[in-house]
């Protein structure tokens, strides 16, 4: 698997969350936007009910669980396949955000597998996954 080929962002993800979360994110959802995969998701009127009826506390709440549980451990049994294409907005976003195994969150967000997730890279990589709900949801067509 070839790890290289996307620069790591401006600023370290796992750092504090001080500065402007808008433009880290901003930046990254620029660059993922510049990719045939990961720009070909979407929400659709499935998942968009389903995030309106269950409200974005629910669907934060979900976001970490699957977080904590598919991506913070350090060795992950089927790591690159522990993440459903589809069946749950979370699903989905953690693909578009690249926030979807091990070795994409190495890629795109530059945190290195082999270790546990850090409370603040959990509360990060949640975070990346809802401003991308939230950004679905704002731009519904």
């Amino acid at each position: 698997m070839r790890l290289t080929t996307v620069t790591a962002c401006s600023s370290d993800p796992r750092a504090s969350m001080t500065g402007s979360q808008d433009a880290r994110f901003a930046a990254l959802f620029d660059r993922l936007s510049r990719s045939k995969f990961r720009s070909r998701f979407r929400l659709h009127d499935r998942e968009r009910q389903y995030v309106r009826e269950k409200g974005m506390a629910v669907i934060r709440s979900h976001a970490e669980d699957f977080v904590a549980k598919r991506l913070a451990p350090a060795v992950i049994a089927n790591d690159g396949r522990q993440t459903p294409m589809r069946g749950h907005p979370v699903f989905l976003a953690q693909h578009a955000t690249a926030c979807c195994c091990r070795g994409c969150l190495y890629k795109w967000h530059r945190i290195p597998p082999g270790r546990a997730l850090t409370q603040a890279e959990q509360r990060y990589v949640t975070d990346v996954i809802m401003a991308w709900i939230e950004r679905q949801m704002r731009d519904e067509s």
